[in-house]
Formats: C-alpha cells, structure tokens, sequence
C-alpha cells in the first residue's frame, strides 16, 4: 500500500531496504512453506544473512557488525513482516538477545560473542519464559548457584524462539532467590555445556517455520565471566531492553499488516463474484479504505517510536502503546482481509492463511495485551 513519506528513513536506509528485499525474495520466501513443514529453518539461511550484512547491524565495527542505526534493524525487522517470513528468527537475534550484549556486556565479552553473531555462525536465544512465569518476569524458579569462579545453574525455559539452533542463550536466572526482582541476573549460557539439553520442538498452530524449545539446565556450571552485569541488575536491563524488544515485534507487525493488504487488494481484483470482480464492491473498497488508514495511521506513531529509539530515548510506556495497538490491527487485518477469499481464505495454499494464523501470537508473545494495558495503566495513574 501507498503510504506517506516516512522521512526518518534516509536515502541509505531506503537502498538498504531494497536490498534486503532482494534477499529475502531470493533466500528466504522459495524456502518458507518447506520451513514450516520442517519446523526450523536451515543454518545455512542465517549464514546467508550475516555474509549480507543483515544481522545485528548496529553492532560496533570493532566487533565485525555495520556501526549502523537502529533504523536499519528496524527496515530489516519490517520487510520480512510485509514478506509474511515468520521463520526466521532474526528479530529475537539481533534485535531482542544482541541488546543485552551490546547494552550491558563488557568489552571482552562483546569480543566473545557478538562477531559470531554478526556472521550468523553463532545464533542466540532469549531465554526468559518458564512454564509458571511468562510475562511476570520476578517469578522465574531457574536458579544460578555461585561455586567458586562458576555459578551453577539448574531450571528450565520454554516457549523460547531460536531454542533448537541457538549456540548461547542469554539466561534469565536467580542468584538471590530471596530477593524478589532484585534476585535476578542475566548470564549467558553456550548450548554445547554438559548438562543442557534441548527438548522438542514445541508444536505450535502458527509460526510454523520458527523453532520454539523446551530448554533444559541440569547442574550446567558457566564461569562467572559469562554473567552481563553485576548479580541483581537482571530486571533492570531486562525493563531497559524490553521497550526496543516490544517496538520490534511492532515494526514487524507494521510491514505484516501491508503485505496482507497489498496481496488482499491484488485478490479482490482478480476474484470475481456475480459477474464483476469483489474489488468492485462498496463493502470491500470501504473495508479496505478503513483498513489502511488504520495503517497508516499506526505507521506513523511506529516511526516516531523508532526515530525514538534510535536516539536512545524511547520509553517503556509508548513501547507497549506501540506493541499492542500494532499487535491488535495485524490481528484484525488478518480476520478482515481472510473474508475477502471466501473459501479460499480457508485453504493453507493461500498465503492468507498463514497470515491469519500467524497474528494470532501478536496478542501474547513480548507481553500480553492485558500486560500493555497494565503498563500503560500505571504510567496514567502514577
């Protein structure tokens, strides 16, 4: 769809995105259905992604990444939301799990890390939820035991993306269990430590080709070199990190929601009913109308989150405002748009389809929408 000019993005932002677009037509849709059927997309793609500079390119160039702002992240983030390319879990790497590292890390440790991530040879997961703590992050039981110039750690995550290709997890554990919120810490975990294990793939009704683990830490010992921060600072970088990781899954959201009207309007034109193409229709031109300029609408306030962000500047609040108003148009746009095939909506041959299924998740995943609403609640009447 035709939207008004969005001047946060500059000439060089905008041959980046033709870019990606190139590469996401060539290296990522021919392979899509055949990654859902898989349940996991190949290694080789995240290579691919990393030797064309797409992965985690606001990382320093010291550290092998571009230097470049988060602007870029966020084009990349965008295009592969309008392509419907939900396998892929390039977002979690290199806009949610690098944050902790380029954010909080030290030199040495950004010197460890963040080059393999750069590369693609080294995928990282975000390893936060457990099966009695999702969004309520104070209430995670995974626990890191001090030994010496090791912790120890033992517990178990779900629901977590990259979780079957992820060589680190960037772990979210509690040295002072006592302590409430103030117990929780951040250490980075390597998968290839005795006593992880990964557990199976979880089956999910969406999302088909992103992998989504069960991860398991069995008496795992890390040396304390690998913790970000000091003990305790875990849900201070976890709130700061949060609001960039929730206005991701809102750019993603944004090109989700103009991909599907782009190939909605290109269907009803071709559709025909009682003799004249569905695009003919008051009900369908008005629907669609309405549609977009939600759109573009929420485009709008997205930039202006990621102009924000770029700067440093972005806050909790406006990042969930962002999340769930984003989040809930892709939903209804997805509903909306599936009536328009008819039957055909229903079909799995249809991208539509996948669509449909696909936006359910952007009411839960990075926080609930009664999550949001509680957020911004609190800032309201505070």
């Amino acid at each position: 769809m035709k939207t008004l000019p969005r001047p946060i993005y500059g000439e060089e932002h905008e041959m980046y995105r033709e870019a990606v677009r190139r590469f996401i037509d060539s290296e990522i849709t021919p392979y899509h259905r055949q990654w859902e059927e898989d349940g996991v997309v190949s290694r080789e793609v995240w290579r691919k992604a990393g030797a064309a500079g797409f992965l985690c390119s606001n990382a320093p160039e010291q550290f092998g990444g571009a230097g470049a702002d988060y602007k870029y992240n966020a084009v990349f983030t965008e295009e592969l939301g309008y392509a419907g390319a939900t396998g892929p879990g390039f977002a979690v790497h290199s806009d949610m799990a690098a944050n902790y590292i380029l954010n909080f890390a030290s030199e040495d440790q950004k010197a460890r890390w963040i080059p393999g991530m750069v590369s693609g040879e080294c995928i990282a997961a975000l390893g936060l939820s457990e099966p009695g703590a999702g969004s309520d992050l104070k209430a995670i039981k995974t626990n890191a035991v001090r030994d010496g110039d090791d912790y120890v750690i033992n517990g178990q995550k779900t629901y977590i993306s990259n979780g079957q290709l992820a060589d680190i997890v960037i772990l979210a554990c509690k040295t002072d269990p006592a302590a409430g919120a103030r117990g929780m810490t951040f250490i980075v975990v390597e998968t290839d430590r005795p006593g992880f294990s990964r557990g199976r793939n979880l089956e999910k009704f969406g999302l088909l080709a992103q992998d989504t683990s069960e991860l398991f830490f069995s008496d795992v010992r890390v040396p304390v070199a690998n913790r970000i921060g000091a003990e305790g600072q875990g849900m201070g970088i976890a709130m700061h990190n949060l609001a960039e990781e929730r206005l991701s899954i809102a750019v993603h959201a944004i090109g989700m929601c103009k991909g599907m009207l782009d190939t909605t309007i290109a269907y009803t034109k071709d559709r025909m009913i009682f003799g004249k193409p569905v695009s003919d229709f008051q009900n369908t031109r008005f629907k669609i109308a309405e549609l977009a300029a939600q759109t573009q609408a929420m485009q709008v306030f997205v930039d202006r989150c990621v102009e924000l962000a770029t700067e440093g500047t972005l806050d909790g609040e406006s990042a969930a405002m962002a999340k769930m108003l984003a989040g809930e148009l892709q939903w209804r746009i997805a509903d909306e748009c599936l009536q328009f095939y008819g039957g055909a909506g229903y079909m799995l041959e249809y991208p539509i389809a996948h669509a449909f299924i696909d936006s359910r998740i952007r009411k839960i995943a990075g926080g609930s929408s009664e999550v949001m609403r509680e957020i911004i609640s609190r800032k309201l009447f505070s």
